[in-house]
């Protein structure tokens, strides 16, 4: 199985370069872009912004060379796998990749339930807005601790993390973008990592090179430069999650035979889909999946995935095998294989085509 992800470079990374900053251990390698910054200007805040999408392809294609966001990336970094919000999220919050944290993909089968669970609404896989409380008491296997809380932990930095959700959330990118600025001009050191749902959800829904999608990166690009012009002593880092494809659909409620050999609901991803196989019919599956899908997808046995650390290195969560299934299909073109209680969506990521997996690290330090 050739791996794209390179574990030394990725988004795990930057959050394993703030930890040593800040004087906490890292599990993993530091990245020797923000490393070098960071010893030459010692400041005394780090602000890191994620754009959900924003991938460098995508990006380039949107802006101009000498725009805020291009003439200040570094390199391009490949996105932990799957090139997904979920995984990738957990990852630059908490230092660790995929195969520790537990965060996987969008949905996830849980084995503490035997359900099969979307991870960021709290509702099993087909009922959103409807929490399964089954989940919510039993996320003990998932680590949660993040960067922000061991460094409020030292006392020694003020730590926060931004969303447009949950407790304490801000309403726009510039509310966002303003109490980022407000805590960075507050006497100490201070850590701050925003997340920003745009341009994912545009593209999700309008395509990932719509004018809709172009003019959020636009003004991202904007916003954001006004924002570091207004720093002081500060290393601005602005990333992506993953990027974006266009996808055209595999619609599994056309294939019954496949359905039938499925022993629960297909899982994680559409470009990068967990099947678990009703017993003695995995020969039956592999042939009637390569039959249909083969010119698409290739398709992995958990244990080859397991082998070829495709979720990263480090200590095994409980709940990694499990989720797992017996196959994982990876694909490099644009399709998706679209379950029944899967979104139908335009735009899609978690794949492994150049356009979802690359995302720029753009680096400022502003004096």
């Amino acid at each position: 199985m050739d791996v794209k992800n390179d574990y030394n470079r990725t988004l795990t990374n930057i959050a394993c370069s703030v930890e040593n900053y800040f004087g906490l251990p890292a599990r993993h390698r530091t990245l020797p872009e923000i490393d070098e910054m960071l010893a030459k200007y010692h400041p005394r805040n780090v602000v890191v912004i994620l754009y959900d999408g924003m991938g460098a392809n995508i990006m380039r294609r949107a802006l101009r060379a000498d725009d805020f966001f291009v003439k200040n990336t570094v390199c391009d970094l490949i996105t932990v796998f799957p090139a997904t919000t979920t995984a990738a999220t957990t990852s630059i919050r908490t230092g660790l990749n995929p195969v520790e944290h537990g965060w996987l993909g969008w949905d996830m089968y849980y084995a503490p339930i035997d359900e099969t669970v979307t991870l960021f609404m709290d509702s099993l896989k087909g009922n959103p807005g409807h929490p399964c409380n089954d989940f919510i008491n039993n996320k003990n296997y998932l680590y949660q601790n993040t960067v922000v809380e061991e460094l409020n932990q030292t006392k020694e930095v003020i730590a926060e993390e931004l969303f447009p959700f949950g407790n304490n959330c801000y309403s726009n990118l510039d509310e966002m973008l303003e109490r980022a600025k407000k805590r960075t001009h507050e006497p100490g050191k201070h850590y701050i990592y925003a997340y920003d749902d745009q341009p994912d959800g545009t593209m999700h829904n309008t395509g990932c090179d719509s004018v809709q999608s172009r003019e959020l990166i636009i003004e991202r690009n904007k916003k954001t430069e006004e924002f570091a012009s207004q720093l002081h002593d500060t290393l601005l880092i602005v990333v992506a999650d993953h990027g974006h494809i266009n996808c055209r659909h595999y619609y599994l409620a056309d294939y019954p035979d496949v359905l039938d050999c499925l022993a629960r609901t297909t899982s994680l991803e559409q470009r990068a889909t967990s099947f678990k196989i009703k017993k003695g019919r995995k020969g039956e599956f592999k042939k009637l999946f390569n039959k249909y899908f083969g010119k698409d997808f290739k398709l992995y046995s958990s244990s080859e995935v397991v082998e070829s650390g495709l979720f990263g290195d480090g200590e095994e969560n409980p709940l990694f095998r499990p989720a797992l299934g017996d196959y994982i299909a990876l694909t490099e073109t644009d399709a998706c294989i679209t379950g029944p209680d899967d979104e139908d969506l335009i735009s899609n990521h978690a794949g492994y085509h150049e356009d979802e997996i690359f995302v720029p690290l753009i680096i400022k330090y502003c004096e």
